[in-house]
């Protein structure tokens, strides 16, 4: 049975950026949220040059949030010649906006205007908030966003019931300190189960805690560069069986 969600308020800060007081944590860098997309989860996942030549893509979200960051590899996919002709964007929320709120975060923080039309489609085609999985069908369904609404640790298993695998994987629940149960073995070992042999991932945490629990779930990660004035954030991959047999 599907289940009414509570929405998630739409808050902002002095600053102007938006908040959660649920999670007492932004949704996004001061710096800019496509500025972040793009450098953390597109950049950090080798995006678009990891795609090209494949006929399908796959990308895994956990934390759709304000959907910054499908709205910046849609933008990226739509420019590139050499996309792959089908790119399925699979993402989970607990907490989604209504189509209202969504449209007014949008309206405040994208700094790119040939990102809007994206942004008014999306909020178009926006679904009821009940728990379950919502299927959007953007681009003469070359483009397909799944809205997973409900908890990560429900969601994750079945995507591996139904075969979903994932080529890219954005990490990018609130921070581990506010919101730990995004960050966790059990659900990074659910994703190492469904992650393609070549899968990448990125995030824009450096914390301890998901550096051991990326090792224990069989990836390897390197620190990069952050965004916005971090120090660090962290990229990486699957590991080879070999070092997984050695972890």
């Amino acid at each position: 049975m599907h289940e009414p969600l509570v929405p998630a308020p739409l808050v902002f800060r002095d600053d102007g950026t938006p908040w959660s007081p649920r999670h007492d944590d932004i949704y996004h860098s001061a710096a800019g949220a496509l500025s972040q997309a793009r450098h953390v989860f597109l950049k950090g996942n080798g995006l678009p040059e990891r795609w090209r030549g494949k006929p399908r893509f796959n990308v895994l979200e956990t934390g759709f949030g304000m959907g910054i960051n499908f709205l910046a590899t849609w933008a990226a996919w739509r420019d590139d010649l050499q996309r792959p002709a089908s790119l399925h964007f699979i993402s989970v929320e607990k907490y989604p906006f209504t189509a209202s709120d969504l449209r007014r975060a949008h309206a405040a923080i994208i700094d790119d205007a040939s990102v809007m039309p994206l942004a008014a489609s999306l909020a178009a085609a926006w679904p009821v908030l009940v728990t379950g999985m919502h299927r959007i069908e953007l681009e003469h369904r070359a483009l397909t966003l799944t809205l997973a609404f409900g908890d990560v640790m429900d969601v994750v298993p079945r995507l591996k019931q139904d075969g979903m695998t994932a080529d890219a994987i954005y990490l990018d629940g609130f921070a581990p300190a506010r919101n730990p149960d995004m960050w966790t073995p059990a659900l990074f070992a659910s994703l190492a189960g469904i992650a393609s042999d070549d899968a990448s991932f990125a995030t824009y945490t450096s914390a301890g805690q998901v550096k051991r629990a990326l090792l224990q779930s069989g990836f390897e990660y390197r620190k990069v560069c952050g965004f916005g004035g971090k120090r660090a954030m962290l990229v990486g991959k699957r590991a080879s069986v070999s070092n997984e047999i050695n972890l």
